[in-house]
């Protein structure tokens, strides 16, 4: 358990966040079975790949499997942006691999990312993508890094004397020109007979509780109970951004490529209640003023496990068992 993730490690007493589920209209989600799926996944590689909130659903699929008694399994194994996690009873495994914003960046690093001025090549992916091609079921998420306000794009490599530069505002823009670099690698390098993707949809955030009728100076901190009303859809989430990526994921439908976006927004946005606040692992020390409101240094974006992520795994299992019989051909 990452100690991001990890609230009650770090003094979070509630735990009714542990338990809600998401019960869908209509229709009922199967039980997570973690034996049923490790059948199923024998002898295959899962690879989830983004940012820390795909991590954050990488290590739900980890502890959903470890909880289930399975003998032999070993701590996951970090080498350069990848990491593994083996079930060598099923011959396999379960990773993931940090590439926040699926393109290359000056964000790539898996531990020192935390770059003011992010410059992204918006048109190079081959240098992650070659992680990539070998997985059974691929992953993918990239919502949040692409939210700053101004980010530089680059032609050229990162040491060329002759690059090219240029700062822009234009967010969509830029999101949909990485979604094209990322969608045509998939069209010519995926193995599509073999190859299952997903795409998940933007992660709620709860940074301003005006969105449920709080002050403009709350947030998540101190919030132990979900939003109760149906229609909510807070600020931060993006849809134009949505739309871009579902149209990308359609695309490559259209194609022949066998994906599916799966969108998690809704049942995310109620849940305020989720997030780590200030119960996780300080990685910077906090500031004088931080100390004194806690608020000001409150995770309102990443997810306490056991939590929602678990439940946008429920989902994705579905998806994997009701496609088995592919798997295994």
């Amino acid at each position: 358990m990452p100690d991001d993730f990890a609230c009650h490690k770090f003094g979070r007493k509630d735990s009714k966040y542990h338990y809600w589920r998401w019960q869908p209209y209509h229709c009922d989600l199967p039980r997570f079975n973690a034996k049923g799926l490790l059948e199923k996944l024998k002898g295959k590689r899962v690879l989830f790949v983004g940012d820390s909130l795909n991590k954050n659903q990488w290590a739900s699929m980890v502890c959903l499997i470890e909880s289930s008694g399975i003998p032999s399994l070993n701590p996951p194994i970090w080498k350069g942006n990848l990491i593994t996690f083996e079930v060598k009873e099923y011959n396999a495994t379960i990773d993931f691999y940090w590439s926040p914003l699926l393109v290359e960046s000056n964000c790539d690093d898996p531990v020192k990312h935390r770059v003011r001025d992010r410059i992204i090549r918006v048109e190079a992916i081959e240098k992650h993508a070659r992680h990539w091609i070998d997985a059974d079921i691929l992953i993918f998420d990239s919502f949040t890094w692409w939210l700053e306000s101004h980010m530089t794009l680059q032609w050229g490599s990162f040491n060329s004397s002759d690059a090219i530069y240029k700062k822009v505002e234009m967010k969509l823009r830029r999101y949909e020109m990485a979604l094209r670099t990322w969608s045509d690698w998939l069209e010519f390098q995926i193995e599509r007979k073999r190859t299952k993707l997903f795409f998940m949809s933007l992660s709620s955030s709860h940074k301003n509780g005006t969105d449920w009728g709080r002050g403009n100076d709350q947030n998540c901190y101190g919030e132990t109970e979900p939003i109760s009303r149906r229609e909510y859809w807070g600020s931060e989430s993006d849809r134009k951004m949505m739309e871009i990526a579902e149209e990308s994921v359609n695309g490559l439908k259209r194609k022949g490529l066998d994906i599916q976006y799966l969108n998690i927004t809704q049942l995310s946005e109620y849940r305020k209640d989720g997030h780590p606040s200030v119960y996780k692992r300080n990685w910077v020390a906090p500031t004088k003023e931080q100390l004194l409101n806690p608020r000001k240094n409150s995770d309102c974006v990443h997810w306490c496990l056991p939590g929602v992520p678990d439940v946008w795994n429920q989902i994705l299992y579905a998806y994997i068992m009701d496609s088995s019989r592919e798997l295994n051909e």
